[in-house]
């Protein structure tokens, strides 16, 4: 965890987050950056985009968090949907003292920001969408990447996490699982695995499809041409539903705002800092 994060607990509703903001070091921009919110993907606790967050410009202020039941945020009393998590999420923002922010979601976070942009659009004025796809209607991995995605034993199971990385992950996990391994592990917090299941349930037949094509949030969709998950086509086709997207093509795989951050930060960066059409 970078050292000028501060960690702290939220409570929204009666539920308690875990959450980091780094602050942003205003005067290195004028005007000043819009915060940068951060959703992680499945069973991943804040902790794991460290290295993104490490190359983004210190100027902008970034804001994670642990899902309910997930790494150091406790579990919620009921399984929960995608509309009551981004209203949660929105919830957090305001005990946190921020209006409208800029959005990231990986992977099983990337649904979760499309939802939000869409359903708390007053909220989001860019969106990132990396590694993910419109939900339950999409392009589907192989049955033997899926089979490895429905427990968080990856995350329980060092040694399974190296021997699968390369399977589900692609990219540079193919060439050296190790590396992957100790970057899932090494101060990841994991939490109970029902944390898990109730985020594998909260996107069950759950789609972007109808609302996509609506979306008025200036996007950036970020993809690997060798994401075993989330296969690339996945990718073309929110590009082409979203109105104002544009399509960024990487080499790597799932995992690449960790394992390319150095190559993919100012890629986002860039995005999130160019001018609003109406300047």
């Amino acid at each position: 965890m970078s050292t000028t994060a501060e960690l702290r607990t939220v409570a929204v509703g009666g539920q308690l987050l875990r959450v980091s903001v780094r602050p942003g070091r205003g005067e290195l921009a004028s005007p000043p950056r819009v915060p940068l919110l951060l959703i992680n993907g499945i069973g991943a606790s804040l902790e794991l985009l460290e290295p993104f967050v490490a190359e983004l410009d210190p100027a902008v202020e970034v804001i994670r968090f642990d899902p309910p039941g997930v790494g150091g945020s406790p579990l919620p009393s009921n399984p929960y949907r995608f509309s009551g998590l981004s209203r949660l999420i929105a919830g957090m923002l305001t005990e946190l003292g921020y209006g409208r922010v800029d959005v990231l979601g990986i992977s099983w976070g990337g649904a979760v920001a499309q939802h939000f942009a869409a359903f708390q659009r007053a909220r989001v004025r860019r969106l990132v969408l990396a590694a993910t796809a419109t939900g339950a209607v999409m392009v589907p991995a192989r049955p033997s990447v899926l089979a490895h995605m429905i427990t968080p034993r990856r995350y329980l199971n060092r040694g399974y996490m190296e021997q699968v990385a390369g399977t589900i992950y692609g990219g540079t996990a193919r060439d050296d699982p190790a590396r992957i391994a100790a970057t899932m592990h090494d101060g990841h917090r994991t939490g109970a695995p029902r944390g898990y299941w109730y985020q594998l349930l909260a996107g069950s037949g759950w789609t972007s499809l109808p609302f996509l094509r609506w979306l008025r949030t200036p996007t950036l969709i970020v993809a690997g041409d060798d994401d075993p998950i989330i296969p690339l086509v996945n990718a073309r086709l929110m590009n082409t539903l979203i109105p104002d997207s544009r399509l960024h093509v990487y080499h790597g795989g799932h995992l690449g705002l960790i394992t390319e951050a150095a190559e993919l930060a100012p890629v986002v960066d860039a995005f999130l800092a160019a001018p609003d059409c109406a300047d």
